[in-house]
């Protein structure tokens, strides 16, 4: 899931560096009332950005099933983006006149806007290649079918990959919906305040936050892990973990995404790598016996894995790892040319996902059955094999961690700090200094949350639950239901004038009225939104159920003294 953006054309030609916006600064623009907008002016400005876009699309190359999927570049000219500055100025006075917004002020916002633009150079296929990269999913697989057995583990890959292409395709239609040019759509909190107002987006930042420390918390687990192996236990496991934080620290210094473009793409191929090796070792050497608690016996496969529910929810929440990259579609779908082809990427990598990662669980499962260790590439015996893989894979982690750090920063930074504390943008020289102590701190809290939970399985199964369960299955069908709900509801408003948004309204959400035609002016949206709403209610109750497993587990392990925090006892030694 690292994010980053391959560019058409050199970055430099549009922008300069202390030029650059942020990409997750919010932007506060008023309609000409100095009032909030209101659903319907996004709506009514996403249909004039959809129509630019499918208009644009004509002198775009990038056209076919396929063929985005293989070129990562649009060929969009530099001449056409400087084509839309230069009509920035019309396209704003169509909307609204000089008197209303103040002329000179009009002219630099809608400049702006289009040249905001037309930096948006990504195309399905680099988006593709960005949610496909994932350094935590395919590793847990193994452990997921373990817990499980074969049946229920291919079952819930199943039903769970169906069920994220669903609430892939639901923010994606928001999206082209509610984004443009004017009110750019830059994370899924945004989205989502759209809908439900600031508490909405304010709980997804919260979570996003909360998602993408932990992640970095894992990773260094996870590195600490493979670097203890690598030492043969004779380094501290906490030392191990320090060494990983420090060098967080001082990559995640990188302020830039595009900086990470080349390292970024450069983990794809090392993940798969790995995974390659990890088959091939596990079909040619004994499973590591000296990461289990269990005896030394033959290899057991089974295809119903009967064990306390708690643990089969743990293995589960490993599955829902692989489907966890809705979080930051909405950033993907930001940056993209053409959003409008983004449901290619999701279908193409939610097949990939559900073929490719499933096959690797299984084939390592069938090999090392109950022995399986998570992460996968931890599980082999053979030493040198072992650290190949491990050295490999660290880099990898180290790489994806700083995406990760980089993107948590940024958030935090921006949706509290610069919203709320009025602290210095990010283009800013204090602000720059601001972001290289956030960083420390953001590792350091990281190295806390590894360092204080080494269960890598039950840490990972907890952030799934509470966070990365939400952003895939259960927000998109809320945030659906209520998106409907609103707009029947306006269908008896008078017309629509984007001078003034609000007086076509004859009634509000204070009167009964607005209620009764927002559930029951139309029976299929009716029924739609009773199916989202239950399926909101079900989500809740499985990710409360999976959080409750995960936070039991880490009680229990710390309880029977099988985990310690801070200890320099490594998670893998099982010897002593």
């Amino acid at each position: 899931m690292a994010f980053t953006i391959e560019a058409s054309v050199d970055p430099q030609v549009y922008v300069s560096e202390k030029e650059e916006r942020d990409p997750y600064v919010p932007e506060n623009y008023h309609i000409p009332d100095g009032t909030t907008p209101n659903l319907e002016t996004y709506m009514y400005y996403g249909k004039i950005q959809r129509d630019k876009e499918a208009l644009s699309a004509k002198n775009d190359t990038e056209d076919g099933l396929w063929g985005g999927l293989f070129s990562r570049k649009s060929t969009r000219s530099q001449e056409s983006d400087r084509r839309s500055v230069a009509s920035a100025n019309s396209d704003g006075k169509n909307v609204t006149s000089p008197s209303n917004e103040g002329g000179a002020a009009l002219v630099t916002a809608d400049e702006y806007r289009a040249a905001s633009g037309a930096l948006r150079t990504a195309t399905w296929g680099s988006v593709f290649y960005l949610i496909t990269t994932d350094i935590l999913g395919p590793y847990s697989t193994p452990w997921a079918f373990q817990q499980v057995g074969y049946g229920p583990g291919v079952a819930c890959f199943f039903v769970f990959g169906i069920m994220a292409a669903y609430g892939g395709f639901i923010l994606w239609r928001l999206f082209l919906k509610l984004d443009s040019e004017r009110y750019p759509v830059k994370s899924f909190g945004e989205l989502g305040q759209r809908i439900y107002g600031r508490w909405f987006g304010n709980l997804c930042n919260i979570l996003q936050s909360l998602q993408l420390v932990f992640n970095v918390g894992i990773i260094i687990l996870q590195n600490g892990q493979g670097l203890s192996q690598m030492a043969k236990f004779r380094l501290c496991f906490s030392v191990c973990n320090v060494v990983w934080t420090l060098a967080g620290m001082f990559l995640g210094q990188i302020r830039t995404l595009q900086k990470f473009g080349s390292i970024a793409n450069l983990a794809i191929w090392l993940n798969i790598t790995v995974l390659i090796m990890t088959m091939a070792f596990a079909a040619n050497s004994p499973p590591n016996y000296n990461a289990s608690t269990l005896p030394i016996g033959p290899v057991i496969t089974q295809a119903i894995n009967v064990q306390a529910f708690e643990n089969q929810l743990n293995g589960i929440m490993q599955i829902v790892f692989s489907y966890g990259g809705a979080m930051i579609f909405v950033e993907f779908m930001a940056e993209m040319r053409r959003p409008m082809d983004f449901w290619k990427a999701m279908a193409y990598s939610q097949i990939f996902i559900f073929l490719v990662y499933m096959f690797f669980g299984l084939f390592v499962y069938s090999y090392q059955g109950q022995y399986v260790v998570n992460p996968a590439n931890q599980g082999i015996s053979t030493y040198s094999l072992q650290t190949a893989g491990n050295a490999i894979s660290l880099t990898a982690g180290i790489i994806a961690a700083a995406l990760y750090g980089n993107i948590g920063v940024k958030i935090i930074y921006n949706n509290i700090f610069v919203a709320m504390f009025d602290f210095p943008k990010l283009t800013a020289t204090r602000g720059k200094y601001y972001f290289a102590i956030f960083v420390i701190v953001y590792w350091a809290i990281a190295f806390v949350i590894a360092s204080a939970i080494p269960q890598f399985s039950a840490l990972s199964s907890l952030i799934a639950a509470v966070c990365i369960f939400q952003f895939t299955y259960t927000f998109p069908p809320f945030m659906i239901m209520g998106y409907f709900l609103q707009v029947d509801a306006s269908k008896d408003d008078g017309e629509f004038d984007i001078n003034n948004p609000y007086a076509h309204r004859v009634d509000s959400w204070k009167d009964i009225s607005r209620w009764k035609r927002a559930f029951f002016s139309n029976s299929w949206h009716f029924l739609f939104a009773a199916w989202n709403f239950l399926l909101t209610l079900a989500c809740l109750a499985c990710a409360i159920l999976s959080a409750y497993s995960a936070v039991n587990t880490i009680v229990t392990a710390f309880q029977s003294s099988s985990s310690a925090a801070f200890s320099c006892h490594s998670p893998l030694d099982v010897s002593s």
